[in-house]
């Protein structure tokens, strides 16, 4: 063994620490051993530490996972049944001020229920609610600047007891800013202070020390998601109005309009009843939709020939036939003002590829599922 020892800290549980060089100060819990041992007790540790894992079970985890949730739904059991009682007037209270606010929603919160308030404000913000959040020990050095007396402030804080929310509570009265808070304590400084109090169910986090928020950071972001749907439907939010905020992404490729991506003009087409098939094939061929709009002689929608049509009638001698005699009447259609999301959910109902887009009963384009898939939409 070499003379040179190195000085190993051990605490109890064999984790250590190696120091090198210096002055140290030796306590009882610490020992002075050779480094070929430390790295031995290391080793063994370390070992140990990967017995542990490989012996956690499946089915205890997907216990510990399934007795979670089973915990915070209790939870928001709670808060529905809460809703139904207690918090039902002070949450119409809060809906009816917000609602009535020429100003924006000021959402507030540290920790856990910072976090939630983040979501809560992004929410609110992106369908027709103006919002944005305030970090609470940050107010205290400036950002109280953010705030005007036209907003409203909704505070979260599960105790009720945030010190770093002193400043924004302080902050809301001096100006009569209205105060709603969301937390589970009554008597709290946030409780007592609070112009509207939305106070959550006391209930039992799915932490087993009852420490990590668990149930009750659900219970936050459920009532907040409850406030913003309340909101959208009193506003009158629709999916138009969705589209503006969300322009991106399969979402925003969803919301675009049918007139925006659909066919039309000469690409459509179009041929007139009492037209016989074989000068239909030849249109049907050139365009490429796999379909064939037929119009009456006032150029209204008089039906539609598809594959299917063709299929079923593919026995038949079709030279001397009508595309009257052939076509689907009555097609289904939907209006240039009708959102993609839509238009796929319809093409998968009814199982067909193509829909027309009809104005006063006149085609006017054609939307294909492979134009939808081509945006995005899925």
């Amino acid at each position: 063994m070499d003379a040179r020892r190195v000085l190993i800290l051990v605490l109890s549980n064999y984790r250590f620490k190696h120091l090198s060089g210096g002055r140290f100060n030796l306590y009882s819990d610490r020992y002075l051993i050779p480094l070929d041992d430390a790295l031995q007790i290391e080793n063994t540790s370390a070992m140990q530490k990967k017995s542990d894992l490989n012996a956690i079970e499946d089915t205890k985890v997907l216990r510990l996972a399934a007795s979670t949730i089973a915990i915070e739904k209790a939870g928001l059991t709670a808060l529905e049944k809460a809703l139904k009682n207690s918090l039902a007037a002070a949450f119409a209270a809060s809906v009816r001020c917000i609602a009535a606010s020429k100003g924006r929603v000021i959402v507030t919160g540290l920790g856990k229920s910072g976090h939630i308030g983040t979501k809560i404000a992004a929410t609110f913000s992106s369908i027709g609610t103006p919002a944005f959040f305030v970090h609470a020990a940050e107010a205290n050095h400036g950002d109280l600047g953010m705030i005007s007396i036209n907003d409203i402030i909704l505070a979260l804080s599960w105790s009720g007891e945030t010190i770093e929310l002193e400043g924004i509570l302080n902050h809301s009265r001096r100006f009569n800013i209205p105060l709603i808070a969301l937390t589970a304590g009554e008597n709290s400084s946030l409780g007592r202070q609070a112009d509207i109090l939305l106070l959550l169910p006391k209930v039992e986090e799915a932490c087993p020390y009852g420490l990590a928020p668990t149930t009750s950071t659900v219970m936050q972001l459920a009532l907040g998601d409850a406030l913003a749907i309340a909101l959208l439907e009193t506003r009158h939010f629709s999916a138009r109005d969705f589209k503006i905020f969300h322009p991106g992404g399969s979402l925003g490729a969803s919301l675009r309009y049918v007139g925006d991506i659909m066919h039309k003009g000469d690409a459509l087409p179009i041929v007139k009843a009492g037209i016989l098939m074989p000068e239909a094939m030849k249109v049907l061929a050139a365009k490429h939709f796999g379909c064939l709009v037929v119009i009456d002689a006032k150029g209204s929608l008089a039906g539609i020939v598809t594959d299917g049509d063709l299929a079923r009638n593919i026995t038949r001698d079709l030279s001397g036939v009508s595309v009257d005699e052939v076509m689907t009447r009555e097609p289904k259609t939907i209006s240039p003002d009708t959102i993609a999301a839509t238009a796929i959910a319809l093409i998968n109902q009814y199982q067909i590829s193509a829909l027309l887009v009809a104005e006063n009963n006149r085609p006017v384009g054609i939307v294909h599922f492979h134009d939808l898939l081509r945006i995005g939409v899925a």
